[in-house]
């Protein structure tokens, strides 16, 4: 059984979120914004379904997918593009791969103790953020 991701999570640290987002074109304003932010993530897993709510002051983006079937993911509010996405299971790490505009785009997600991990990738850059069992 795969680890269970299910719980409130609240961001400790961010890394290279800056470089991120530019690899994703999101304007110098919004950027500024959202490097200060310390979102909030809150995910329940039931068996192969699972929703995702990440929740700040400035934005909130709510993501639902099952485990290994595609999806039409439209990023509205972050980098306002659509792309398709499949997020499967690498032993215990959520990885998504998301395609479309912009090359090499996904995430991993993996537990460590009471530490949530995300690591963001897009075109040559990647940011890796932390958060906290609430």
């Amino acid at each position: 059984m795969p680890v269970d991701f299910s719980g409130t999570w609240n961001m400790v640290s961010s890394d290279n979120f800056e470089g991120y987002m530019v690899a994703l074109g999101i304007d110098f304003a919004t950027r500024k914004i959202a490097k200060m932010l310390k979102p909030q993530k809150v995910i329940k897993q039931e068996g192969s379904l699972f929703t995702v709510s990440t929740t700040s002051t400035f934005r909130n983006y709510y993501l639902q997918f099952k485990i290994g079937e595609e999806f039409e993911e439209d990023n509205k509010g972050l980098d306002n593009r659509k792309c398709k996405s499949v997020v499967t299971w690498d032993n215990d790490k959520l990885v998504c791969v998301q395609t479309g505009e912009k090359k090499n785009r996904g995430w991993t997600h993996w537990i460590e103790g009471d530490d949530l991990y995300l690591e963001l990738r897009c075109e040559d850059q990647v940011s890796r953020q932390v958060f906290k069992r609430a």
